[in-house]
């Protein structure tokens, strides 16, 4: 069973250093296996019936069992039944790092599958639903595929949570990296959240991929009260 090959790969050490970076969880929440074998057992159990058992029995115990449920999803390579696995287990994702690490390679073939469902996520009750959808606006539009519109979407949330507003600073700062023309009048604009805003600005200036006369630029956009 996957449990046991993650049991298997036990670390008490390092079961409370990742319970330090993933914070509102007792330590016996965490078994201590490093990512790269958590990967290596979703490879190994991909294709069989237990995974599918595995990622039927929601919700999971521990960290580590929604770890290889997220890369287990990230390498379905049919693009309908990864959105369905998305959709079954986003509302048990409770942790940046789970969220994180869902990144299904089919959406690069078939992007238009997933706009509706990131429309459907940005307009959730639910702080990893929403991250998960800027996340994938950030994955997969802003190159080719980007417009306009997919910003926009983004200016109209606002939150209290910090995991939400962490991500939309990664967000704006990538679009900056990336689509620096287009995303500017944005932060000219000040329409963003200020925590946000500012957020974005210090991410960019620490970026390598912004120029540093982007970056003169940007630091004097920064809002001080």
């Amino acid at each position: 069973m996957i449990i046991d090959e993650i049991i298997k790969s036990r670390e008490e050490e390092f079961a409370l250093f990742t319970a330090k970076t993933i914070p509102g969880f007792d330590n016996e929440h965490f078994i201590g296996v490093r990512t790269p074998r958590l990967k290596a057992i979703a490879r190994e159990y991909k294709d069989s019936d237990e995974a599918g058992r595995f990622m039927a029995s929601l919700p999971h115990r521990y960290f580590e069992e929604d770890q290889v449920h997220a890369f287990l999803i990230s390498n379905i390579k049919d693009s309908d039944e990864c959105i369905k696995k998305i959709c079954e287990f986003l509302p048990y994702v409770d942790n940046w790092a789970t969220c994180d690490q869902m990144n299904p390679k089919c959406f690069k073939k078939y992007p238009d599958k997933l706009l509706p469902y990131i429309r459907k996520w940005l307009k959730s009750d639910h702080t990893y639903a929403v991250r998960f959808g800027i996340k994938m606006l950030m994955d997969h539009y802003l190159d080719e595929l980007y417009n306009d519109e997919y910003p926009k979407m983004l200016i109209k949330i606002r939150s209290d949570e910090y995991y939400i507003n962490m991500m939309l600073a990664w967000y704006f700062a990538t679009a900056l990296a990336k689509r620096y023309e287009d995303i500017l009048p944005i932060i000219e604009g000040k329409m963003l959240d200020k925590w946000v805003h500012n957020k974005t600005i210090q991410k960019s200036v620490e970026s390598y991929r912004i120029t540093d006369e982007q970056k003169a630029e940007l630091r004097k956009l920064k809002i001080k009260k």
